[in-house]
């Protein structure tokens, strides 16, 4: 099932081989085997596709409900060895910013004090049903957590103004709020891609903004800032080696973005393995005191 389910959904079965570590005959025989249990085919196979038939869309979602049963079954009676060593394996989503500055190596970290467990790493900047993902914990940078989910916040997510020397050279450096306007500003789609909010103090303001570049995940707009295409509004934990090394530069420092929590989030305290309860506390550690 585990077999035929991969077949369905990558729509190949090469790529299904390959991510299974298996030869491509074994996986044919495995689908056949299936096909020859249940008296029906489950695919139809032409030399450009593999697609489900009526009998396979109702396996695949039959199977889906089994493999999902069993890895709970195994999560919850298994995650430990007799020695008490945490085993088996995790389901993580995260923004790829966030993957790529910070979470990767701690979790590098984490599996070097847990060897016999594996970690799965779903870098999306969409929302993800977490339950129908089977995924075991979300990080997530948000203002309000969903409210159906468990938050753990793990450390606050402070933003920063940032430009290249060379657009700053060419462009000249805003003094106050209001002369981001008249600049190219480079925005995130999902947070304030028209309108930026900054605070000083007691004092705010918001301005609007020409964004002739967004982009939906923080490292594109990165990238952009570094190639001097504009004003970036970026999270410390992402910019700050550039700011430090000089390739970035502030933008009205003495303004603030308005600030949002990093949080892990997961479905429901009933039931929670030892694995996820032991990355959840280690996480926080980690980000006790922010490390960026």
């Amino acid at each position: 099932m585990q077999v035929f389910a991969e077949v369905a959904t990558s729509g190949s079965f090469t790529a299904t081989a390959d991510k299974l570590d298996m030869s491509r005959a074994m996986v044919t025989r495995y689908v056949a085997e299936l096909e020859q249990w249940l008296g029906a085919r489950l695919l139809q196979r032409t030399t450009r596709s593999v697609t489900l038939t009526d009998a396979g869309e109702t396996c695949l979602r039959r199977s889906q409900q089994m493999l999902a049963l069993m890895e709970n079954v195994e999560e919850e009676t298994s995650t430990t060895t007799a020695g008490g060593a945490l085993r088996g394996q995790l389901r993580l989503t995260c923004a790829m910013s966030f993957g790529y500055a910070q979470l990767a190596a701690v979790l590098s970290d984490f599996l070097a004090l847990h060897p016999q467990l594996k970690i799965d790493l779903n870098v999306s900047e969409g929302a993800l049903n977490l339950v129908d993902a089977r995924i075991d914990l979300a990080i997530r940078i948000s203002a309000e957590p969903d409210p159906m989910l468990i938050a753990r916040p793990l450390a606050r997510c402070d933003s920063l103004l940032v430009a290249s020397p060379a657009y700053l050279a060419s462009h000249g450096t805003p003094q106050v709020p209001h002369d981001l306007a008249r600049h190219r500003c480079l925005s995130h789609a999902n947070f304030g891609k028209s309108v930026w909010h900054l605070a000083r103090g007691t004092e705010s303001t918001q301005v609007s903004v020409a964004s002739p570049f967004s982009a939906n995940e923080a490292t594109a707009l990165l990238k952009a800032a570094m190639a001097a295409g504009g004003i970036a509004m970026l999270p410390t934990y992402l910019v700050n080696p550039s700011v430090s090394t000089g390739a970035l530069r502030v933008v009205l420092p003495e303004w603030q973005v308005p600030a949002l929590t990093i949080y892990a989030l997961y479905p429901s305290r009933r039931n929670l393995s030892p694995a996820v309860r032991a990355l959840l506390d280690y996480l926080v550690g980690r980000f006790e005191t922010v490390p960026w």
